[in-house]
């Protein structure tokens, strides 16, 4: 197969989206940041020697690219203290459902998930503040995970590779993202 920007996309994606909103705490920012990651992984295409180290070429772009957002925000203050954004509607979130099915998470669940992929926490901060054990923490993540990767196969029809992952388009009915590349 050959190795093209849409190929590193459907592949790298959605594990990239997360890396980044872990460590940005914001759908919008991290879906800036990942654009601009995959950006340069069009332009630069052409620069990886080999195409099996193509995951940790891309996470070293994300990582880049997530250097710089920091370098350019320093001494600004970010415009969540400013006002209250309104919330954005499902068709704005590049990874269809994604806030509604955490939402839809029982609480225990829901706020681990909260905690460390949305404030950036570390899992061991999580269980400190949630008074669990970091054990506790990881099931609950990997339990959350489960249930909403059937979240997205029931809804968005997304399929599951082998390994587990999620692959394909979206098919969704409720937000209608069949139409993002």
């Amino acid at each position: 197969m050959q190795l093209t920007t849409e190929v590193i996309w459907n592949t790298h994606a959605s594990s990239l989206y997360f890396f980044i909103l872990k460590r940005v705490g914001n759908t919008a920012t991290a879906q800036d940041v990942l654009q601009n990651t995959f950006l340069k992984t069009h332009e630069h295409l052409d620069s990886l020697k080999n195409p099996d180290k193509v995951r940790p070429w891309v996470f070293r772009i994300a990582r880049n690219e997530l250097a710089d957002h920091f370098k350019r925000m320093e001494g600004t203050v970010p415009l969540e203290k400013l006002e209250h954004p309104e919330e954005s509607d499902a068709g704005d979130n590049q990874f269809c459902c994604f806030e509604r099915f955490l939402e839809e998470l029982p609480n225990p669940y829901r706020s681990v998930m909260q905690r460390v992929y949305l404030e950036g926490k570390t899992n061991a901060d999580a269980a400190n503040e949630l008074n669990i054990s970091l054990a506790n923490v990881k099931a609950r993540i990997r339990r959350a995970k489960d249930m909403m990767k059937k979240r997205f196969q029931e809804c968005c029809l997304y399929e599951s590779h082998e390994s587990g992952k999620l692959t394909g388009e979206s098919d969704c009915a409720v937000c209608d993202m069949s139409g993002v590349p």
